[in-house]
Formats: C-alpha cells, structure tokens, sequence
C-alpha cells in the first residue's frame, strides 16, 4: 500500500526536472535539493515510523516525494514529523507549487523551512509583496495533498491570506489525498 501511494503521488506531482533550469530572483540558479541529506532525512523518519529504509530512486524528486509520504504517515500515526523530514516534504510540495504557478507576484511562507513566489503578474521588488500566504509546516502538507480545503483553512485561520492575488486555491491540491 506504500508503494502504491508513492506512485500516485509522483504521478499527480510530476516533478521529474523541478529547479534544472529555473533561475531564482537576481539570476541566481534555484538552489539544488542534496540527495544525500534527502535519503538521510526520509531515512531517518522511516526508520522512526519502524518502516525499512527507502530502496526507490536516489533522485530528488523520489526523495522528496517520499518525504512527503512518510511525513504524511507520521502524522497519521499521531506522532510529529522528524524535522530534516518535514522541511524536505514542504520544499518539495512548494517547488511543485511553483512549477504548476510560475511567477512572482504571490509569496507562499511555510516557516521555518522555506518560501517561494508563484503565480503571473505584478511582481514585487523591495519590501513585504502585496500577495501573501503564509501557514505552518502541517496545514501546508494538508493544502497541497488535499487532506485539507483552502476555504476550510482559511475559515480556521490555518492560512494567512493577504493581497488581492493571494487565493491559491485553484492549484491545490498538488497531489490527491494520500
């Protein structure tokens, strides 16, 4: 049943080729996900869920996508995501994110792991962006595999959602339920 939503999820994300190619603000290549400390981080929570270590594809899409599984399992389980694991799962799910929305006219926050800027249009220079969301490390990983409704979210003051342009729904979830 694992393998089975580890597949599913890899289909519905696709992100095969995500940060090759993509410059971050300034003309700076986007930064490279290390394998090595991937496979470490989902090893480590596997291995705290009693699960064996991960045998896929020592790429980092698999390793994020496998991040966002076990994660997800852990916090099934009731207990908390092991650190190095959860900020993999948010990075890899904002990254789709910003795949599926190019742009940089919306910040998403998901503190203390990381942010990224989404979605065509006006872009901001200097200063807090007009657009924002922000959220915590949970309710993100809930948003973006639909466990979790942007409006229930944001009704329940999960989300933060600022600026005219900061309604990210319609590319939620990146991936089904899982």
């Amino acid at each position: 049943m694992q393998k089975t939503t580890e597949r599913a999820l890899l289909r519905e994300v696709s992100l095969a080729g995500a940060g090759r190619g993509r410059l971050a603000s300034g003309g700076v290549p986007a930064r490279q996900p290390d394998p090595a400390r991937l496979l470490a981080a989902v090893n480590a929570q596997r291995a705290a869920l009693g699960q064996p270590p991960w045998a896929g594809p020592a790429t980092a899409p698999a390793l994020g996508l496998a991040a966002v599984t076990a994660v997800l399992a852990a916090t099934d389980a009731g207990a908390d995501p092991l650190r190095d694991a959860n900020r993999a799962a948010v990075r890899y799910l904002l990254d789709a994110l910003a795949k599926r929305a190019p742009g940089r006219a919306v910040e998403v926050r998901v503190p203390p792991f990381a942010a990224i800027q989404c979605l065509a249009g006006p872009r901001h220079t200097r200063g807090t962006p007009p657009n924002v969301v922000e959220t915590d490390p949970a309710t993100w990983l809930a948003l973006a595999t639909g466990r979790l409704g942007w409006d229930e979210a944001v009704a329940a003051g999960k989300v933060r959602a600022s600026g005219p342009r900061s309604n990210i729904s319609p590319y939620l979830p990146l991936a089904r339920r899982a």
